[in-house]
């Protein structure tokens, strides 16, 4: 049984309406399983990994986008891996303590490496940011936002013919994640 949030791709959007500039692909009323599949099948791999990053809920964007980088870098070097491992213990146990350490390593780390992405993508997954000496509320939209930077600076790494192999694989996992939600 799925477990998709939207019923079309047109209300995905309205929901995330920054999602028409990272795709650049009208909304339709097409269930967002088919559209994810479509612009995969199309070969718009980055329009696919922003709507998936979308689609999914937070955890589960998270959990995908470290999959995925995982997927797109092999082996990541101990020493640059801590914004995964940050993310990776948050969607294990996404309590605020978590939430915070994956946020600290991610405004510290390299805005040139997935790992930290992935971090943020985890770190603004709730709480609150500091707006000068104001707190306001994360907003939803940027773990997705994270989450799909990460990936495609993953994905930049490889050759073009590798680099589509992995995000078809990337994508379609995605959207088994999507059906099923994490266990």
């Amino acid at each position: 049984m799925s477990r998709v949030r939207f019923s079309t791709t047109r209300a995905l959007f309205e929901a995330f309406p920054e999602v028409s500039q990272k795709i650049g692909v009208a909304p339709t009323d097409q269930p967002p399983i088919d559209f994810l599949n479509a612009l995969s099948s199309a070969g718009a791999f980055p329009a696919a990994v922003a709507f998936c990053a979308y689609l999914l809920p937070r955890r589960e964007a998270v959990w995908w986008a470290c999959g995925s980088v995982r997927a797109l870098e092999g082996n990541i070097a101990r020493d640059k891996a801590a914004g995964l491992l940050a993310a990776e213990a948050w969607v294990y146990h996404p309590d605020e303590d978590d939430r915070q350490t994956a946020w600290k390593i991610g405004t510290v780390g390299d805005p040139n490496s997935a790992p930290t992405w992935l971090a943020l993508a985890a770190g603004w997954s709730g709480g609150f940011r500091v707006t000068g000496k104001t707190q306001v509320p994360t907003p939803h939209y940027m773990t997705a936002r994270a989450a799909r930077i990460a990936i495609l600076v993953s994905a930049a790494k490889l050759g073009k013919i590798e680099r589509e192999v992995r995000l078809r694989s990337c994508i379609a996992e995605g959207v088994k994640l999507a059906e099923t939600g994490l266990s």
